[in-house]
């Protein structure tokens, strides 16, 4: 199903994929906490059920730029093309001073979910809600704080959304209210995507853990599952962070931020079917139709490397026999490793594991 990036998604408005589907509302969202293992889930549903849900950006909503109509107002946009759902969150859910600033949708409790199981959350399909975004650099935080930005406050860069006929593309200037333009494909997908921590204290919403949460990997658009190591009974997962685009580092801060309608599948992997084909996870993996993308995070990037490189040594092991001195050669031979991100206090280094080379060995 495929949505007009120029039509406006408000809530419960336009296609929604999934017989069930999950709003987001000052009731099923939090700002800039993670549901932890006491939070009582929105939703609960079976193992295989696909979940239309929507998500929403915190840029537009955040103190240092006001209210969201107002705020998009001064870039053009009109006042009911702004979400709904966004500017009832700004006005009725609170967010504490030390709080992240990511909006998050959930928890929705998967039924049969137990710790030891890995929870496949599959990204079904990514539908823009609007046809804008935000790319925002603040004072402190980025590749380059104290460099950038050279001003005085944050630096909120306003991107249009464009149809073209081979796919929609985000517009940055070339220079402030210059007409020409730099265009570039948005590839939609959920910066946060996690399970429920053990325990009754709700996590910071940026750095991403072994829960998932804030893993910013830009390979988890349609058609992609992220595995996750359940932690409480009923996994209690959620989703947030939307992004239409992002490039590996995000080096400003944010990337393209903006509401996505997102459908998603849970499926639950059962313990001893998980490590037969994972290994002993600690922490997230990405599956696509072509890579497995295990993860390492550490604030170290050198750490979060190692960390990567023993997470896909543990995989290829567990997964497909290897020996583990071969699987370290195979790596360092055909193996890109990328970084995720720099800019959420644990940084992240994700593998690109082809699936082709191992299917090509005779059984």
């Amino acid at each position: 199903m495929a949505a007009d990036p120029f039509v406006v998604l408000q809530p419960g408005l336009g296609p929604i994929r999934a017989t069930t589907y999950l709003p987001a509302t000052p009731e099923t969202v939090r700002w800039g906490r993670l549901p932890c293992g006491s939070d009582e889930a929105v939703l609960e549903v079976a193992p295989g059920t696909e979940v239309t849900i929507d998500t929403v950006s915190h840029e537009g909503l955040l103190p240092d730029q006001g209210d969201p109509v107002a705020f998009f107002g001064s870039h053009g946009v009109p006042p009911e093309a702004v979400l709904r759902d966004a500017v009832e969150i700004a006005a009725r859910v609170s967010r504490g001073p030390s709080d992240g600033p990511h909006v998050v949708t959930g928890p929705v409790r998967v039924t049969g979910a137990q710790p030891g199981d890995l929870l496949a959350v599959t990204v079904v399909e990514a539908l823009p809600r609007v046809p804008y975004g935000v790319v925002s650099n603040r004072h402190g935080r980025g590749a380059l704080p104290g460099e950038l930005p050279r001003t005085p406050g944050t630096v909120s860069v306003f991107t249009p959304v464009r149809s073209r006929p081979d796919g929609a593309v985000g517009c940055l200037p070339l220079v402030d209210g210059g007409p020409r333009v730099v265009e570039f494909p948005l590839a939609p997908f959920p910066g946060i995507v996690g399970v429920a921590t053990d325990g009754d204290r709700r996590v910071h919403s940026v750095p991403p853990g072994a829960h998932g949460g804030n893993i910013d990997v830009n390979l988890l658009t349609a058609g992609s599952t992220v595995l996750l190591p359940v932690q409480v009974a009923g996994a209690l997962a959620y989703v947030g962070d939307p992004h239409f685009a992002q490039g590996n580092g995000e080096v400003a801060l944010t990337a393209l931020e903006a509401s996505l309608r997102l459908t998603l599948r849970f499926d639950v992997v059962p313990a001893d079917v998980a490590r037969s084909r994972f290994g002993d996870l600690t922490g997230p993996v990405v599956q696509t139709p072509e890579l497995l993308v295990p993860m390492g995070l550490d604030p170290d990037l050198g750490e979060a490397m190692r960390a990567c490189v023993r997470q896909s040594l543990g995989l290829l092991v567990a997964r497909y026999g290897m020996a583990e001195h071969l699987a370290y050669a195979y790596l360092s031979a055909a193996t890109d490793f990328e970084v995720s991100q720099v800019v959420d206090q644990v940084v992240g280094v994700h593998a690109r594991i082809r699936l082709a080379d191992f299917e090509r060995v005779p059984s």
